[in-house]
């Protein structure tokens, strides 16, 4: 049995290691991507100077309003609970867009994008580079990486069957990563011990890592934790897909009366590039967004650039939320909902969620985390393990060596079985 595990093991390996390299070690590059940006930019996330009072939400709205295009519009604000971090404004267009403003000067301190070096390594680690096509043919990128990925988890199983030795004596020698018997002996050991150290968290980002990739697995994998995914609704008909062609078109017309601002097109042109991948997005989320579509609508509808939002009241529900909840980390307001998130460990996506009147700021209505449906807490579970955010900096340090130590896995294998195999021709030409 030991033989036969071996050779699945092996056999695995060889035509999937390099791209599980790829994805390990692209991985590990996005695990501290927000810490990194924050330590290359400070000025654009921290204010300088903290004054004793920031200045009142529908205030700073105004101000960025006559800053950014008369066709985007403002769809939400996050604040964070350091004085010293600036405000986030979410913005209707581009997608994902929003900006930074110092809410003590109102003044815009960048427009927010991803950077360039990281949306690649992103790409690289969701699809390999490759983008969703238009006509719904093969997404071929996702399809390579969630098989490999799957396979992957067979290697690990295989891996862990053929590393349980069969004496006290070699247990001792295979938990230990010896520096001083040799480079080979190292790399041996790196595979070996280091291979079972870290196989428990690379089974955790493989598993978790699929649900984004094969949509039959996602829905197998939120039955089995007892939750079942909704599924998407039919197919747009021929009419609503021309009716949103029209929109585009509509769209398009409108940007080119924008008023100029040469460092928001840039961010736009940028941004472009992300929204490459929006297609990928939107079909491996499409099934676990349905349940949300009827409480969201009222979002949606701001995105498309309704810029008829009543902002005169959100201050008051920023610091009734925050009076309530004292150990917040972020609050977000939208047009009538509102999120209040905490630090600690566990799910990094948790928040209690709120409704309210925005006419006159009321509460009407609370859905506080520990009450609220198991699809939204997996979803949120999922991410957190996957980046290995559920701990903090401990857990993302863990989730960091796993994912360098898993990408030089392949590597170390290769060295052996390309080793055992000129060996072996050796061997044969000294008989002969």
């Amino acid at each position: 049995m030991r033989k036969f595990f071996k050779n699945i093991h092996l056999w695995l390996s060889v035509p999937v290691g390099v791209i599980i390299t790829i994805i390990c070690l692209t991985g590990s590059i996005l695990i501290f991507e927000t810490e990194i940006m924050e330590a290359l930019y400070p000025d654009r996330y921290f204010i300088k100077e903290v004054s004793e009072k920031p200045i009142p939400i529908d205030k700073l709205i105004t101000n960025v309003s006559k800053e950014i295009p008369d066709s985007v519009s403002i769809t939400g604000v996050t604040i964070p609970s350091d004085p010293k971090r600036a405000y986030i404004f979410s913005l209707s267009k581009p997608r994902r867009a929003s900006v930074y403003v110092d809410q003590y000067s109102g003044n815009i301190k960048f427009y927010n994008q991803r950077s360039q070096f990281f949306m690649t390594v992103f790409r690289l680690h969701r699809w390999l580079l490759d983008s969703a096509k238009s006509d719904g043919s093969i997404f071929w990128g996702k399809v390579i990486v969630g098989s490999c990925t799957l396979i992957f988890v067979f290697i690990i199983i295989t891996g862990l069957i053929i590393w349980v030795p069969k004496t006290l004596t070699a247990t001792k020698n295979r938990l230990k990563i010896n520096f001083n018997k040799g480079w080979r002996r190292f790399i041996y050991d790196l595979h070996v011990a280091g291979g079972f150290y870290i196989s428990i968290l690379l089974l955790i980002m493989a598993l978790t890592g699929l649900t984004w990739s094969f949509q039959w697995y996602r829905q197998g994998f939120y039955k089995v934790l007892g939750s079942e995914m909704l599924q998407a609704g039919p197919p747009p008909s021929a009419q609503q897909k021309q009716q949103g062609n029209d929109n585009r078109v509509k769209e398009k017309e409108e940007r080119k009366t924008d008023k100029p601002q040469a460092d928001f097109e840039k961010v736009k042109q940028n941004i472009s590039k992300e929204d490459g991948t929006a297609v990928a997005d939107k079909q491996e989320e499409r099934g676990t967004r349905a349940n949300e579509e009827t409480r969201d609508s009222s979002n949606r509808e701001n995105k498309r650039g309704n810029s008829s939002l009543n902002f005169q009241k959100w201050q008051q529900v920023y610091d009734e939320l925050a009076y309530q909840n004292p150990k917040y980390t972020q609050i977000t307001l939208s047009n009538g909902n509102a999120n209040v998130f905490f630090s600690g460990w566990g799910n990094q996506r948790a928040g209690d969620k709120y409704t309210f009147n925005p006419k006159n700021g009321e509460i009407t209505d609370s859905d506080l985390y520990k009450n609220q449906n198991k699809q939204g807490k997996i979803r949120g579970w999922i991410f957190s393990l996957h980046v290995g955010s559920w701990g903090g900096y401990f857990s993302k340090i863990l989730t960091l060596i796993a994912a360098l130590i898993g990408a030089t896995l392949p590597i170390t294998g290769y060295y052996f079985w390309l080793n055992r195999i000129i060996k072996k021709n050796k061997r044969k030409t000294l008989r002969g």
